[in-house]
C-alpha cells in the first residue's frame, strides 16, 4: 500500500493538467536544446546512448524521462570533467530513468525547486552528492540506485515534506542524509556498504537552523564499514566507519522496523553538537536531540568496533559482550525506547519506555496539492540564490564543502563584484578544498546580488 501511495503521490506533485508535449532526443542531439524549447507540462523523452553535457532545468512543471530499451540506458557522462549532470531550479520537475556517471559535484542537485520528484535513476560514481535537493518542498525520491559517492548519496538539505523511499545505496561516505530538514519520512531503503548508514543531523551555520519530524523506518541498515573518503574536515568526514543510524542534534526522530546489522562501529548513534569538536555551535540551533524515539527495530553484531569509552565500562557490566547496539553520547530530553532489554545499549538511563505505537498510518509527508510556485521578489534574488546554492557548500563557520562564509567574507569584504566573477569563473586555490564549479549559468544580476546578500550574512 505504501509503494503505490507513494506513486500516486508523485503524480500529485506535478501538474498533469499542464501537459502539453513530447520532446524527443536522440544521441548525437543536445538535451539542453529540448529544455530550452520546452514549454511548461512538457515531457523531454532521451532516447538510449551517452550525453556529454549538463542539463539546467530553470522552468516548471518539466518531465525529463529516460527511455530504457533492452537494458540500455540513456546515459549522462561527466567523465570526471563536468561538475554536474542535472540542475533544476524549477517548480514541479521530474527526472527519472536516467544513468548518471562521472560527474565531479552532484549527479542531481535542486537549487529551491518545490514539487519535485527524482526516481529511477541509476547514479555512480557522480562526485560529492548523487541526488541533492536543496531549500525545496514536497518532493518524493523513490527507486534509485546510487553508488560512489564521496559526501552523500542521497543528502536532503534544508527541505520540508520529502519522502525518500525504496532506493539502493552503496559504497558512499553517507548513504541518506537528512541535514537542517523537517518533515522527513526515510522508508523502505537498503543501505549498505557505506561509511555511515543513514544520518539525520543538524549543521550548524546553515540558514536553516532547525531539523525535527523525521520518521526512519523499514531500512535494511546493513554492514555500513567503508572507509571513509569524505573530504577531510567536512561534516561527514567525522563519521566513523561502521556507523548504522545516526542522529545528531535533530528533533522528534522516530526509528522503527529497521533491520540493522554489522556495522561495526555503532547501530544506532545520538548525540548532540558537542560530539564533534571541530563543529563551532550555532546560538540559534538548539545543540541535543531530543524526544527521539526507539521502537521496534531487529538489530545484531553491531559495534564490534566501538568506541573506547563505549565498551570498556560495557565489557566490565557485562563480561563477554562483543559489541553494542546503541549508544546515546548526547544531553537529548525526552527520548523514549520500546524494550530496551532486548539491545545492547549505553546512555540510556534517561530515556523512558516508549509506549506502544507505530507510524504506519503515517503514509507520506509530501503535500496534497503543490506548493504554488516560489515568488522571488526583486530585492530577496541574493537571498533565494544564496539559501538554493551557496549554502548547499558554506555553512557560515563550519567547513563544509566549500569554506565557511566567514572565510569568503574575509576575503571579499566590499569587493562584491570580484566575488561575483568568481562565482561565474572559479579558480581552485586551496589543496584543501574542491575545485569550486562555475555558477556562469546564473545571470551576472544574480550574482551580484548573491555576492552582497553572501558577505552581509552574520550567522
Amino acid at each position: 500500500m505504501l509503494m503505490l501511495s507513494s506513486l500516486l503521490v508523485g503524480a500529485l506533485l506535478v501538474n498533469a493538467g499542464a501537459r502539453a508535449a513530447d520532446i524527443i532526443v536522440k544521441p548525437g542531439q543536445a538535451i539542453q536544446d529540448a529544455v530550452t524549447r520546452a514549454k511548461a507540462g512538457d515531457t523531454i523523452l532521451v532516447e538510449p546512448g551517452i550525453y556529454k553535457e549538463t542539463v539546467y532545468i530553470d522552468k516548471d512543471d518539466i518531465t525529463l524521462r529516460g527511455v530504457i530499451r533492452a537494458s540500455q540506458w540513456p546515459t549522462l557522462e561527466g567523465e570526471k570533467i563536468r561538475n554536474d549532470a542535472v540542475l533544476y531550479s524549477g517548480s514541479g520537475i521530474t527526472v527519472e530513468n536516467l544513468k548518471i556517471v562521472n560527474y565531479k559535484g552532484n549527479g542531481i542537485m535542486g537549487q529551491a525547486g518545490n514539487n519535485f520528484v527524482i526516481r529511477n535513476n541509476w547514479i555512480i560514481d557522480a562526485g560529492i552528492y548523487g541526488i541533492f535537493p536543496e531549500f525545496g518542498k514536497n518532493g518524493l525520491i523513490e527507486h534509485n540506485v546510487l553508488s560512489g559517492i564521496e559526501d552523500a548519496a542521497i543528502y536532503v538539505g534544508m527541505c520540508d515534506n520529502v519522502d525518500v523511499l525504496h532506493n539502493e545505496v552503496f559504497d558512499s561516505v553517507a548513504g541518506i542524509e537528512i541535514e537542517n530538514s523537517r518533515h522527513q519520512i526515510v522508508d523502505g531503503n537498503y543501505v549498505h556498504d557505506n561509511t555511515g548508514g543513514i544520518l539525520a543531523f543538524i549543521t550548524p551555520g546553515l540558514p536553516i537552523k532547525t531539523a525535527y519530524d523525521i520518521i526512519i523506518r523499514n531500512n535494511f541498515v546493513v554492514n555500513n564499514n567503508h572507509v571513509n573518503f569524505a573530504i577531510p574536515g567536512s561534516i561527514v568526514s567525522f563519521v566513523s566507519k561502521g556507523t548504522g543510524i545516526t542522529i545528531m542534534a535533530a528533533d522528534d526522530v522516530v526509528v522503527e522496523n529497521n533491520i540493522i546489522t554489522d556495522n561495526e562501529f555503532i547501530g544506532i548513534g545520538i548525540a548532540g553538537l558537542e560530539f564533534i569538536s571541530a563543529v563551532r555551535s550555532d546560538p540559534d540551533s538548539e545543540p541535543n536531540a531530543d524526544r527521539v524515539q526507539i521502537l521496534n527495530n531487529l538489530m545484531w553484531n553491531n559495534g564490534t568496533n566501538a568506541l573506547p569509552q563505549v565498551m570498556e565500562p560495557l565489557k566490565a557490566a557485562m563480561p563477554g559482550i562483543k559489541g553494542v547496539d546503541i549508544a546515546n553520547l548526547g544531553q537529548g530530553k525526552g527520548g523514549c525506547i520500546l524494550e530496551k532489554d532486548r539491545y545492547v545499549s549505553v546512555g540510556l538511563d534517561n530515556y523512558s519506555k516508549c509506549e506502544l505505537t507505530s507510524t504506519a498510518d503515517t503514509l507520506t509527508y509530501t503535500l496534497a496539492e503543490p506548493v504554488p510556485v516560489r515568488q522571488i521578489a526583486a530585492g530577496e534574488k541574493g537571498k533565494a540564490a544564496y539559501f538554493g546554492i551557496c549554502a548547499g557548500c558554506h555553512a557560515y563557520s563550519v567547513k563544509m564543502i566549500g569554506p565557511p562564509t566567514v572565510v569568503v567574507k574575509a576575503l571579499y569584504q566590499g569587493r562584491p563584484e570580484a566575488l561575483a566573477e568568481y562565482i561565474a569563473n572559479p579558480v581552485k586555490k586551496r589543496p584543501d578544498y574542491p575545485e569550486m564549479p562555475p555558477q556562469n549559468y546564473i545571470s551576472a544580476e544574480v550574482r551580484l546580488e548573491v555576492a552582497k546578500y553572501m558577505l552581509s550574512v552574520e550567522k
